[in-house]
């Protein structure tokens, strides 16, 4: 993931191309999955970056707080993975709070002028500002998270986090009580629709009168408004929440309650671990190793993405609770299992909207191109997606 969009308002615009969202996998964030002049240079991939006189500079912008709790802190923790990893061939620095608009070009370009080869933009509302830099800067390799515009020396990567939302959606089906569950949104685009969906099915997988409650909040890291939105989903009957946000708010909003939630992104026990049901979290160290000695090898080639999940390590859930049934541990073992060995599919038919029509047939397992596009709620989520009769 995300994010306006994972994670700005760009992403919406990003809707109304169902057919170029595809390329996500691939977007998040959550639903679908540069920097300085250097005209002489040449192709970002042609030769190893990490010449004799020193280090391969590396940078990443992030759009809130290394501190969240959340995404931003899952990147960056991915960051340091990479200094562990490879030692003084590499030097990484950071942004924080870079805007999901166009100054972030103005970010990607100084990074660039400061000598980083390879930059890494990790939330959706990069995109177009990346891409300008990119196109001026062809020396730079550039990384864009949960996006699906690429370029000669731009790729993009990204998760699935459906898959963590699925296996929590199996806890969440089997803890509550009031056969209600809630989920905070942060942007309606497919990565994050996607999410609900998934979520849901995972209730309904082991309890199938689950319904599915959405309170959207337009943005990706505004801890007031994940609060309210919490406690609106609380009023209105659910006992277990998720969310598709960046911070840890909505969990603590279950923990005053009385009720349950998950972590996201990244493992938030210790912010109510009452509460706290498990973490669907991602890990973008193995993608971001991997980009890295490409580009240490002279291997990094544009014009490329990735969509990675439970299978390269990506996606896990985590810190199951002990109030979790044996048998639903057992439950979510099975499914991670599954996902890693390619046995068990998430989006597999028959699959109906919560409009009564068939959205998957029968026999048939969503391909990436349909999970890039997914802009409605399957049956069981209330109400409609913002803006879904607009696409």
């Amino acid at each position: 993931m995300t994010r306006l969009s994972k994670r700005s308002f760009v992403q919406l615009a990003g809707l109304s191309a169902i057919a170029a969202l595809a390329a996500i996998a691939g977007c998040s964030k959550k639903e679908e999955p540069a920097p300085t002049p250097a005209a002489s240079a040449p192709p970002a991939a042609s030769a190893p970056t990490a010449a004799a006189s020193g280090p391969l500079k590396i940078a990443f912008a992030y759009v809130g707080s290394v501190g969240d709790g959340g995404w931003t802190f899952a990147h960056d923790n991915a960051r340091k993975a990479v200094e562990k990893q490879f030692g003084d061939k590499v030097k990484t620095s950071f942004v924080e709070s870079v805007p999901e608009a166009a100054d972030a070009e103005r970010v990607f370009r100084d990074m660039a002028s400061q000598g980083n080869k390879l930059i890494f933009g990790t939330t959706f509302g990069y995109m177009e500002p990346m891409l300008k830099a990119a196109a001026d800067l062809k020396d730079v390799k550039f990384e864009h998270a949960t996006g699906y515009k690429q370029a000669e020396n731009m790729r993009t990567y990204d998760s699935r986090t459906y898959e963590g939302a699925y296996m929590a959606g199996i806890i969440a089906g089997a803890m509550t009580k009031t056969n209600t569950i809630g989920v905070v949104g942060s942007i309606p685009i497919p990565e994050v629709i996607r999410n609900i969906n998934s979520f849901t099915m995972g209730a309904q997988s082991v309890n199938p009168k689950v319904k599915t409650k959405v309170v959207w909040v337009n943005e990706w890291f505004n801890p007031p408004k994940e609060t309210e939105a919490a406690q609106s989903l609380l009023n209105g009957g659910a006992d277990v929440l998720m969310q598709n946000t960046d911070s840890s708010a909505v969990l603590q909003t279950a923990g005053k309650a009385g009720k349950y939630a998950f972590g996201w992104d990244s493992d938030m026990t210790a912010y109510a671990p009452n509460a706290h049901l498990a973490s669907a979290v991602i890990n973008w160290a193995p993608y971001y190793i991997k980009a890295t000695q490409d580009a240490l090898d002279g291997k990094w080639k544009g014009g490329t993405g990735v969509w990675w999940g439970v299978k390269e390590g990506a996606i896990d859930i985590v810190s199951i609770s002990d109030k979790v049934p044996a048998d639903i541990k057992t439950k979510v073992e099975t499914v991670k299992a599954g996902l890693k060995d390619g046995s068990f599919v998430i989006w597999k038919g028959p699959i109906t909207g919560n409009d009564d029509k068939e959205v998957l047939a029968a026999g048939t397992n969503a391909d990436d191109k349909f999970m890039g596009g997914i802009n409605f709620f399957v049956k069981g989520v209330e109400g409609k997606v913002p803006g879904g009769e607009k696409k």
